[in-house]
């Protein structure tokens, strides 16, 4: 996410150095290269106008801290800068109003409104115990329709079904009504969208909207499409009672120039983030924590969030006392932990979280979501003995479960060399705890040896 952004301010940072106060003259190549940086990343010309003029008056004449460097204490700034820029904090749904909460979701075609309702619902649902109703507007395209019914089920809730031929209005009148009978906390309503704007579908959806009279109007924009994204939420913002937008495929954005323009040119708060494909792919979002990921610091809170949300704290608590009383990590220990990472979104998903340090010494380990199905597949073709005691596992062994996994003896060994690092790891934690294991992990993660 907005890596080649996270790339250039990184390296304007480094340039500062060796001064006691910030001035016009040591920060003047800075922020050139700030505001260089801004614009290759696709942000609106007068928000990056506004951002450096912000951030030039904040640093000059600031005394840099004796534990600070030029660069760090810049930084701070435009840390500051960056939040303020993308909306202070999150700005949740607002649901508080007479049950059904309508939401009404806008958009393009193709920015992801379909995909986004599910997930929104699958979140209402488990994270806010919510009984959520889908209903599908877009008469123009039945597959939409079809999907979001797949969708509905996906996700364990309940979906109104509707037809092509009907009008737009009655379906989502009639999905109102139903919703009130049945006792539904939230309905969701998916609308049609268009290649571009038109006359028609803005007649339509305020249309909808006047019928509805949704809590929330959430406009769906494709971070991708960068400046286009922009400039198509200033103009549902001006025909549309908007109350806040959900950036999709943020995940893929590597510029983040609708995450840090939107807000700005729309004045509505961007709510949520879509992330990957995976169903629990969306997630609030938080500017101080974006703020802190685009400027390479990671976001461990967000990681905390997800491990408290997916792992299993029984397991989690039985792993724990396994590891105090000594009885060593075997085999089952590691498929469990690689399951509770891929709870988690996977290896890519935590190393978008991690700092930039760390998730690079991560990523230099070669380690993807690929490679963890195959370590799990191999795991798999062991017997339980062979899971709790891998010592047993010898020439005739590996070939055999190099068979049964469809991989090579050496992808085998590779695995049980990996295993022995970890092994090693826990057997440090368990003895000296967490910073004796990180003195003495350097050049123990796989696939750097």
């Amino acid at each position: 996410m907005f890596e080649s952004l996270t790339g250039r301010l990184s390296q304007v940072i480094k340039t500062l150095r060796g001064e006691a106060r910030l001035t016009e003259a040591n920060i003047q190549d800075a922020l050139r290269e700030v505001r260089m940086a801004l614009l290759e990343a696709d942000v609106a010309l007068p928000v990056v106008r506004d951002f450096i003029a912000q951030v030039r008056e904040r640093a000059l004449g600031q005394e840099v801290m004796g534990s600070l460097t030029p660069g760090q204490a810049l930084v701070g700034i435009v840390h500051r800068e960056l939040i303020a820029l993308m909306g202070e904090t999150n700005a949740g749904l607002d649901l508080a109003t007479t049950p059904p909460a309508v939401i009404l979701m806008a958009g393009l075609q193709g920015s992801g409104k379909t995909t986004t309702s599910g997930k929104l619902a699958k979140m209402l649902r488990e994270q806010l115990k919510k009984k959520v109703l889908l209903a599908s507007c877009d008469v123009y395209r039945p597959a939409a329709i079809e999907q979001l019914k797949t969708l509905a089920a996906q996700v364990e809730c309940d979906f109104f079904p509707s037809a092509a031929g009907q009008q737009p209005v009655d379906i989502a009148a009639a999905a109102l009504d139903f919703a009130r009978r049945h006792y539904h906390d939230v309905l969701i309503v998916d609308t049609a969208g268009r290649l571009a704007i038109d006359a028609e579908m803005m007649r339509e959806i305020t249309a909808l909207s006047a019928a509805l009279e949704p809590v929330e109007t959430l406009f769906v924009v494709d971070s991708m499409q960068g400046q286009d994204a922009v400039n198509v939420a200033k103009a549902f913002a001006d025909a549309l009672p908007l109350t806040g937008i959900v950036l999709t495929k943020l995940d893929g954005d590597a510029r983040g120039g609708a995450a840090l323009s939107v807000r700005q040119v729309t004045g509505k708060p961007v709510k949520f983030a879509g992330v990957g494909e995976k169903l629990a792919g969306l997630e609030a979002f938080h500017p101080e924590r974006m703020a802190s990921r685009i400027l390479g610091m990671g976001d461990m809170l967000g990681l905390i969030e997800d491990a408290q949300r997916t792992v299993d704290r029984g397991e989690a608590e039985k792993f724990a006392k396994k590891m105090k009383s000594g009885k060593g990590f075997d085999l089952e220990d590691f498929k469990q932990q690689i399951g509770q990472m891929k709870k988690m979104g996977g290896v890519a998903a935590l190393l978008d979280k991690l700092p930039g340090q760390l998730a690079q010494a991560a990523g230099n380990a070669q380690m993807d979501d690929k490679q963890m199905r195959r370590l799990e597949g191999i795991i798999n073709s062991m017997t339980p003995q062979e899971r709790t005691r891998p010592e047993l596992i010898k020439a005739s062994r590996k070939r055999r479960i190099a068979t049964g996994a469809g991989v090579s003896v050496q992808e085998v060994n590779r695995l049980l060399a990996q295993f022995e690092q970890a092994q090693k790891m826990m057997k440090m934690m368990a003895k000296g705890g967490m910073a004796k294991m990180m003195r003495s992990m350097k050049g123990m993660l796989p696939g750097r040896r």
